[in-house]
């Protein structure tokens, strides 16, 4: 009598091993890729930023109620007021909530306006909430689709409900989902962020100054008070440890309309 046996691709065992890891990691880099080629997806616009960031008028909601149950700032518990400054703080970042989906709006209207797939430009965010949200929420309120690059994380589970769902992964190791966050990128929009969001900047700028992303395309820092507050850019210049073409690399602007316009221009150049 014979033994009916697995094969070994069906082994879910031996595929989630450590010794099986390179399978893994190569249908992370395979399936991604044949997705993206069967929609058709050859360029994407890529918004970064902060997870914690909400529509504005949730966080001033969330902020209002608070005081209300709290009015008197003096008599609040340390937590109490730890609990007032974070929501202070999530107001601060969310007016740039705002800012992202009207230029993830107008940058999708924009494309969509273009008959070659070739020259299609796709919102690409990592999936998550916060500035990356925004970002897929900005396509889905004119109709467009959208790509969603999210990462399993123990805080952070799924993507958000306006990413295309054809378009949405969620990915298990970091530098997989950073490979497809450059790969088909003609611009980089950077919202305020935490460690990630400096984490996706540097890296795309050092691949961009090593010449290891060997092309051109705009980089926009969205948020001049933050970015002036955050890093003097300068600096690097002036301890030599950039070259003074470096800072080109980028621009900081303050204004949905400044951003669309340096960024059309140069992708229809």
């Amino acid at each position: 009598m014979t033994q009916k046996l697995s094969k070994a691709y069906s082994n879910k065992e031996f595929l989630n091993s450590h010794e099986a890891r390179p399978i893994r990691v190569q249908c992370e880099l395979i399936e991604p890729d044949n997705r993206l080629r069967t929609q058709g997806v050859e360029n994407t616009i890529v918004f970064f930023g902060s997870a914690r960031s909400k529509p504005l008028q949730e966080a001033k909601e969330e902020l209002a109620d608070y005081t209300n149950k709290h009015p008197n700032e003096s008599e609040m518990t340390d937590e109490e007021l730890a609990e007032l400054n974070k929501r202070k703080r999530i107001v601060k970042l969310s007016k740039y909530y705002e800012d992202a989906v009207k230029l993830s709006a107008k940058l999708t209207e924009w494309s969509d306006q273009e008959k070659s797939s070739k020259k299609k430009y796709y919102i690409c965010s990592g999936g998550g909430p916060g500035m990356m949200e925004a970002a897929n929420k900005g396509a889905d309120q004119v109709n467009g689709k959208s790509i969603a690059l999210g990462i399993s994380l123990p805080f952070e589970q799924g993507v958000n409900k306006y990413a295309t769902p054809d378009l949405s992964f969620e990915f298990h190791y970091f530098f997989v989902r950073k490979f497809y966050f450059l790969y088909h990128a003609k611009a980089v929009i950077v919202f305020p962020g935490g460690f990630g969001t400096m984490d996706e900047l540097f890296e795309t700028l050092t691949l961009i100054q090593t010449k290891k992303l060997d092309k051109k395309m705009p980089i926009i820092l969205f948020g001049k008070e933050f970015w002036d507050g955050l890093i003097n850019f300068d600096q690097f210049i002036d301890w030599g440890v950039i070259s003074p073409k470096d800072i080109n690399l980028f621009q900081i602007v303050d204004d949905v309309e400044e951003a669309f316009t340096i960024i059309t221009s140069d992708l229809e150049d």
